[in-house]
């Protein structure tokens, strides 16, 4: 498990500056999808990457690599380097105005080693290294890309990206991340060409556009009981799950859910009834809900075309009462969460996109919600720059700035043993915090393993 930690170190900055595509792209007015554009994802995605010294790219400089690779790659991409505008009915465009992306370069005075075996959210010192430039992270009339590359001490390097949400979903910042990797590798133009298609989930005005089917993740939740925490009142931890504490889970539910239920749905089950736990409900007749963040892109009925890089997901909400979560055994929250996941469908999709037209584009609620998304398949640690692999690629955080303890993320990670699974960063206050790590060391027994790093030659950052 990662805790806060004493490694502090500075940074040393360069001016931002802007990096505008490469060649002349079009000036034209593009709008996002109704899916796009809902309140919930009106904010901004951080993701961090950490690379290592490669002998072979001595001479070259990763800011100067990643900069020209994203100017000729903001020519395929090119509405990054445009400006989100909102229309009538809180409609989003893009004003492709070939502006460019925000870039930082920077130096610190650390090394790779020194921040430890276990890369892992809560990161030290994020805000130096992802920069937060005066007048940038607004979602209109801004930059919708902000990019710091910034060289370690020993040769290595952290890329770290903020990208305006409504543009792309995980899978999507992924494409354009690796069309970037690709032109700095050497290639004339990306494997995969961007594609825009918006209008694939365009939602159809009211009355027709009445949404088709049930969506209790936008229900008006009121709240009743400051279940919203403060993000200064927060403990920010991460818990890994390799294959022996995945194992302890399964052996918890009858037989015929063992072979039946995926990973994703077991640990989404658990997180969420011990967080449940963990934050002692009063009113146990008090709905609590899992909102599971679900993608399209591979999944059956969907036909995106390759290169669509727009967000395509949904928030089926899991909804149970305090009595049940806490009372049940660990398998009625994973039935529970499947059955959610199951209503998913292109129909689904369509629905939601009814809703954002009929309703106003309203936020999913967060009362009484634990939203989980899993990007264990995305392909951020894959992205590679010329230096290879990311020794750690992924969120750059466990929660999301706007809703603090809402929102966690299931990571691919590789322990300091060598052992692959699956990190999951949680924020609580401090003592439910204390509360939901003792209820996952009880349901994995003594199998679970706290997330400490080894000694490194300065304190770890973990």
């Amino acid at each position: 498990m990662a805790a806060s930690c004493p490694l502090s170190f500075s940074v040393r900055r360069g001016k931002p500056v802007l990096v505008a595509p490469a060649a002349p792209t079009p000036r034209e007015l593009k709008r996002l999808s109704d899916i796009d554009d809902q309140e919930g994802l009106r904010f901004q995605i951080l993701v961090i990457q950490f690379y290592r010294h490669v002998p072979s790219m001595d001479g070259r400089d990763p800011a100067r690599v990643v900069t020209d690779a994203l100017a000729r790659s903001l020519v395929f991409y090119y509405p990054f380097a445009g400006r989100l505008r909102e229309g009538d009915g809180r409609k989003l465009f893009v004003d492709c105005t070939g502006e460019g992306v925000l870039f930082i370069e920077a130096d610190a005075d650390v090394e790779l080693a020194e921040f430890g075996d276990s890369l892992q959210p809560p990161f030290p010192c994020l805000e130096e290294l992802l920069f937060d430039v005066d007048g940038s992270s607004a979602v209109l009339d801004a930059p919708l890309l902000l990019i710091q590359v910034t060289r370690l001490r020993c040769g290595g390097f952290i890329f770290a990206l903020r990208l305006n949400h409504t543009m792309a979903d995980a899978s999507g910042v992924v494409q354009l991340m690796n069309a970037v990797g690709e032109l700095a590798r050497g290639a004339v133009a990306p494997s995969v060409l961007p594609v825009w298609r918006r209008e694939i989930f365009q939602g159809k005005p009211a009355p027709t556009g009445r949404p088709s089917l049930a969506h209790r993740e936008y229900d008006v939740v009121p709240n009743t009981n400051a279940t919203i925490i403060p993000r200064d009142e927060m403990d920010h931890r991460s818990f890994f799950f390799g294959p022996r504490e995945l194992a302890a889970l399964r052996r918890r539910l009858p037989p015929n859910l063992r072979r039946a239920t995926s990973t994703f749905e077991l640990l989404a089950a658990c997180i969420w009834r011990a967080r449940t736990l963990a934050l002692q409900p009063t009113n146990p007749d008090e709905e609590y809900r899992i909102i599971c963040v679900v993608g399209a892109r591979g999944h059956q009925g969907f036909d995106l075309p390759a290169g669509y890089y727009g967000n395509a997901i949904a928030f089926p909400a899991a909804v149970a009462t305090a009595r049940e979560l806490c009372l049940q055994p660990l398998a009625y929250a994973v039935e529970t969460v499947k059955k959610t996941k199951s209503d998913f469908s292109l129909d689904y999709l369509l629905s939601v996109a009814d809703l954002m037209v009929a309703k106003g584009r309203p936020h999913f609620t967060v009362v009484r919600t634990f939203v989980v998304s899993d990007v264990t398949r995305a392909g951020f640690p894959d992205v590679d720059f010329g230096w290879g692999k990311a020794v750690y690629g992924g969120l750059a955080k466990g929660d999301v700035a706007a809703i603090p303890g809402v929102s966690s993320f299931f990571i691919p990670f590789v322990n300091a043993s060598g052992e692959k699974g699956i990190v999951v960063p949680v924020c609580l206050p401090a003592a439910a915090m204390e509360r939901f790590s003792g209820e996952i060391e009880r349901l994995v027994g003594d199998e679970i393993r706290e997330e400490q790093p080894k000694p490194a030659s300065t304190p770890s950052a973990l």
